[in-house]
């Protein structure tokens, strides 16, 4: 049999194999150390580390998509920290366009702006025709056309700046310890200035409530100072139009007062807003040739009810008249309007929210 020789043969092989092994240490199944050097130059550290930024102070994180929700949460708390320091209890809201200025009695010189909120003017082919123009009968349709209407979006600029002085100086006069129906605006030129400025000379504190646009945009000066407020989320600047404002004036504008005037008008109309607003449209000539509000009821497309939610108006004491009797009959002729302080409002913001216990955001459905 060659089995028993076959196996001796192996056997004798391995043992041969471990005789040339050097005997085994306790660092044989260690990793091997690396190889020490008295030179420290060759020694590799990692560069010193600088304190890491807060997270609330992180602006790479703040302005990244994750930090959306933040953006977010600060555009509602950081107004709501300054109404109440300020002691805004509401407001009423003035929109209308941003591209007119108003009549510069210096110079009696025109100029359309070249978008929303823009600073720069438009250009000089669509510019109103200046008199000159006219005289040497050089001025296209066109100017002609915009000069006409920039009379016109000049006398809306004068008839909103003398509005926002009659109801500011009106509401001044109200007892509490908190300012009621402040004049409130987008922030912007035009008829937002206009409602600034008429608050502004009478006296009383006023609201922008501005938007960052890709264009170069500046707010208008007559806002208080404390409430010129600039937002990045159009969705978050309409809540502080929609949730403070006990009414709204809507006069000639554009693309953004039709998108801000129906948005009100389409929560009024489905009782989201759980308030009665008052709403006024201001130059019923313009207005009704934009939009046809009798012939969406007369088609059925809103209710016959659906036009008494908004009352036309042409001159400031008209418009003021609506104002005044919607406000005092929805919230100044109440049990609980009755029952408010005689104290006149402190001169100095108030020091937190406790003390200010305002601003009276209306609840929702």
């Amino acid at each position: 049999m060659l089995i028993e020789p076959t196996i001796r043969v192996r056997a004798q092989s391995l043992s041969a194999q471990h005789a040339t092994r050097p005997a085994p240490t306790l660092r044989d199944n260690r990793t091997p150390m690396p190889k020490q050097s008295n030179d420290p130059v060759s020694e590799k550290h990692p560069p010193e580390l600088s304190a890491a930024p807060l997270a609330y102070q992180n602006e790479e994180f703040l302005s990244s998509p994750d930090g959306r929700m933040l953006r977010i949460m600060a555009e509602y708390y950081e107004p709501m920290a300054r109404f109440r320091r300020e002691r805004i209890q509401d407001t009423v809201v003035f929109f209308g366009s941003a591209r007119f200025h108003g009549l510069d009695w210096a110079n009696q010189q025109l100029e359309l702006l070249e978008n929303t909120g823009s600073t720069t003017p438009a250009p000089p082919e669509e510019q109103p025709a200046k008199g000159e123009e006219i005289a040497s009968g050089e001025a296209s349709e066109i100017k002609l056309k915009r000069a006409e209407a920039a009379v016109e979006m000049a006398q809306y600029y004068e008839d909103a700046r003398q509005l926002a002085n009659m109801l500011t100086t009106w509401s001044k006069k109200l007892p509490g310890r908190r300012h009621r129906f402040v004049v409130t605006s987008g922030g912007g030129p035009g008829i937002m200035e206009a409602a600034n400025r008429g608050a502004y000379e009478a006296g009383g504190k006023t609201i922008g409530l501005n938007i960052k646009l890709p264009f170069e945009q500046m707010p208008n000066p007559y806002i208080t100072p404390a409430l010129n407020l600039n937002f990045h989320y159009f969705f978050m600047r309409k809540y502080w139009f929609a949730y403070l404002a006990k009414a709204l004036v809507v006069f000639p504008g554009g693309f953004g007062t039709l998108d801000e005037m129906f948005e009100l008008l389409t929560l009024d109309q489905t009782h989201k807003l759980a308030k009665k607003i008052t709403i006024v449209i201001y130059g019923s000539s313009y207005w009704k040739q934009v939009i046809n509000l009798d012939l969406l009821a007369e088609k059925g497309a809103i209710a016959m009810k659906d036009k008494d939610l908004f009352q036309f108006a042409d001159t400031p004491e008209e418009a003021f008249n609506i104002l005044k009797d919607g406000l005092t009959r929805n919230y100044l002729d109440s049990a609980s309007a009755q029952q408010r302080t005689e104290e006149p409002i402190p001169e100095e913001p108030a020091e937190n929210a406790q003390e200010a216990l305002g601003p009276d955001i209306t609840k929702t459905r």
